[in-house]
């Protein structure tokens, strides 16, 4: 059942309005039972990260930015890291998951739980707690997984779900036709060592965690309650949460902080605001400000600053944030390219298009091997017009040179060509 603004009563400043006029609930098992949980006292609840990658990536900030705010709102917390689940993987529709060693998962499965342990917080009344699905999972036998669990789980129900529809033709195997089951079975085992009251998730995960739901049900506890976040999509069709280089990470060793502040900087104006209410904490007054502000005068491109900036921080920190903003205006002559770090500066000239040389030929050689210009003609060109900046210092001979001098931190030079195109260059060695 979704639930929807018609079951809010009148004038009332509840998480679940809150929630609601953010976008965050598309279906919940019952929209009133819903409701008294989330804007009654402290419950706890649960949302959990299968380790199927080395990091988590900006699609699992929705699942992690609700986690938080329900925790300020005053419920308990438990961030489930799939050691088990991450095994096995949910199936997807297009094909057979690749199944990673046991250690490899292990490594994963730590390297989440310390991304994931800066957004909540674990002490005080609501305290959060990290938790594994490989403590019960991994215990117990084939046998007592038929007898205990696979017996609540009527098989055509199993295979009315979308996913597996889709895979029947094509095959699919038990292992991930299992993967129901086992997450299931994590509500089961919350609810029974944790008081675990509520489940939330992406939409996609609809199906597992009504199983959940039911499955609790049958084995005698509950009741429980459940909701799904919206799956976040771009209006020009492509995926959220891929920039040109690829997927956008919170590691910072494979998503630079400067990439990560970018990504969310360039946001689409059709897209921003609806970003805003779903990642920012920002109040309901400031964020339709900001909203405002995107209508009028959408080149100031204020939601999207807010946003990166608010994000940049929340992920990477204050300091490493300030270095990226640092950055965006220096890399535009806006500041000054020497208080950058050496890490910054070249995340930021990566993304642009960075260059390695073993040798530093003169400028108009240099704009066109890093492909601002198409010819060396068209290199003197542009620096005859007054067009060509060696780190934001205007070129005034054709035949200009550069020297180890010029180098940012002994390595680098910020080549740019007019206001807006600009690449790096990396002396190897």
């Amino acid at each position: 059942m979704t639930v929807t603004d018609s079951n809010l009563p009148p004038g009332r400043d509840s998480l679940t309005e809150d929630l609601l006029w953010r976008g965050l609930i598309q279906d919940s098992t019952g929209p009133d039972e819903l409701r008294a949980l989330l804007d009654g006292p402290s419950a706890t609840f649960y949302v959990g990260f299968d380790p199927t990658a080395p990091s988590l990536h900006v699609g699992n900030l929705m699942q992690v930015v609700t986690a938080r705010r329900l925790q300020l709102a005053g419920h308990r917390p438990l961030l489930l890291v799939g050691g088990a689940t991450g095994q096995i993987g949910d199936p997807k529709e297009s094909a057979e998951r690749t199944l990673n060693p046991p250690e490899v998962i292990a490594g994963w499965v730590q390297r989440i739980r310390d991304q994931l342990s800066p957004f909540v917080t674990y002490t005080g009344d609501n305290a959060a707690r990290m938790v594994n699905n490989l403590e019960w999972t991994g215990e117990m036998s084939v046998v007592e997984f038929l007898r205990d669990v696979g017996k609540h789980f009527p098989v055509n129900k199993m295979l009315a779900r979308e996913v597996v529809k889709a895979r029947l033709e094509s095959g699919i195997s038990y292992t991930e036709f299992s993967y129901q089951l086992l997450q299931a079975n994590d509500f089961f085992e919350l609810h029974r060592r944790h008081g675990c009251q509520l489940q939330y998730g992406g939409s996609d995960q609809w199906g597992n965690i009504t199983a959940g739901v039911d499955y609790v049900r049958r084995r005698g506890a509950g009741p429980v309650q459940a909701f799904t976040t919206p799956l976040v999509t771009k209006s020009d069709g492509t995926k959220f949460g891929k920039s040109e280089t690829g997927a956008v990470w919170l590691d910072p060793e494979m998503t630079s902080p400067y990439a990560f502040y970018q990504f969310w900087l360039n946001a689409d104006d059709r897209d921003v605001t609806r970003y805003l209410r779903y990642f920012s904490f920002r109040s309901r007054s400031e964020l339709e400000e900001l909203e405002k502000a995107t209508a009028e005068r959408p080149q100031a491109r204020a939601a999207q600053r807010a946003l990166a900036e608010e994000l940049t921080t929340l992920v990477h920190g204050e300091r490493e944030t300030a270095q990226a903003i640092a950055a965006s205006q220096a890399l535009f002559g806006r500041g000054a390219l020497e208080e950058l770090s050496p890490e910054t500066l070249r995340a930021a000239l990566a993304e642009a298009g960075l260059v390695p040389v073993d040798e530093l030929p003169d400028v108009a050689g240099l704009l066109k091997e890093s492909g601002l210009v198409p010819s060396m003609k068209e290199a003197r060109r542009v620096i005859a017009e007054g067009g060509a900046y060696v780190n934001n210092v205007r070129v005034a001979e054709v035949d200009a040179t550069v020297s180890d001098a010029d180098l940012l931190h002994g390595r680098y030079l910020v080549l740019r060509r007019g206001k807006r195109s600009f690449a790096g260059v990396e002396l190897r060695g």
